[in-house]
């Protein structure tokens, strides 16, 4: 197997990465094969995967300006991944000139590649560090130097809850983070579920159970559970909703079906 000139070479490209998959489905070129040959077998199962993705990565954008409109001008965003077309800092940076960024992911080709977009851009940066452990992030470097965690700051936690398991506890991970933050911070959630999906649950098991396979299991929580994420958190209007219902700024009735999988919400905290 070849290794792209963009690749780090410390990394081990026959092993699938839940970003690189993602990058995939929305079209990147950031991706293996191997990458690849997972996203096609889980859409063997869920052929509307990249649809829920173009809605995850429209609702980020939303939620983003809506930031930004509330006059929030520091992104802390984790599980980033492989930066495409709009991302955060390009998004909050053209309606707030100086705003700033921190992307945190745990994969290196996301870190490499942030890095590369990123290079120039005094106010965005990329800490390569993971969700699970909230004081890595907390007491990093490129945090220190860009966020000032007196002063709110909008949390992006968009596609990545879903794949921090129970045993890893991510309600403390989220509650850690905000006990971290000045009040006024706001959380910006997505959450993969079996609600919404324009499927029978089996279907969704047989792509749920690709994520399995490839070590990155993708936990799949109800709507009341995902609400638990929100604890300390007033909700934004509307609330939990499925992606297209958050804000929209084109007529929800005219999404894919698959793009109301799951949810997504916003909260301030008090």
């Amino acid at each position: 197997m070849e290794r792209p000139a963009w690749a780090p070479r410390s990394i081990d490209i026959s092993v699938p990465s839940v970003s690189r998959i993602y990058d995939y489905y929305l079209g990147g070129s950031h991706n293996f094969e191997v990458d690849r040959v997972a996203a096609r077998k889980a859409m063997e199962f869920m052929p509307g995967l990249p649809k829920i993705m173009q809605a995850n990565r429209a609702f980020l954008r939303r939620a983003a300006r809506f930031a930004v409109d509330e006059g929030i001008t520091q992104f802390l965003d984790i599980g980033s991944g492989i930066p495409t077309f709009g991302s955060v800092h390009e998004v909050v940076q053209s309606a707030s000139p100086g705003a700033r960024v921190v992307y945190v992911d745990n994969d290196p080709v996301a870190v490499a590649h942030s890095k590369a977009v990123l290079e120039g851009n005094e106010d965005a940066d990329v800490v390569a560090a993971d969700l699970r452990k909230p004081q890595e992030i907390l007491t990093s470097p490129e945090v220190g130097r860009l966020i000032d965690l007196n002063r709110p700051v909008a949390l992006l936690l968009v596609a990545i809850l879903h794949f921090v398991e129970e045993e890893d506890d991510p309600f403390g991970a989220v509650a850690e983070l905000r006990e971290a933050l000045a009040p006024g911070s706001l959380l910006v959630v997505t959450h993969a579920s079996y609600e919404g999906i324009p499927l029978p649950q089996e279907r969704v098991e047989g792509a749920v159970d690709v994520y399995k396979d490839i070590r990155n299991p993708l936990i799949m929580r109800t709507r009341d559970n995902i609400a638990r994420f929100f604890e300390g958190y007033d909700m934004v209007e509307p609330g939990l909703v499925a992606m297209p219902n958050w804000r929209p700024e084109t007529a929800p009735e005219d999404e894919d079906p698959f793009a109301y999988s799951g949810f997504a919400g916003v909260g301030r905290s008090a």
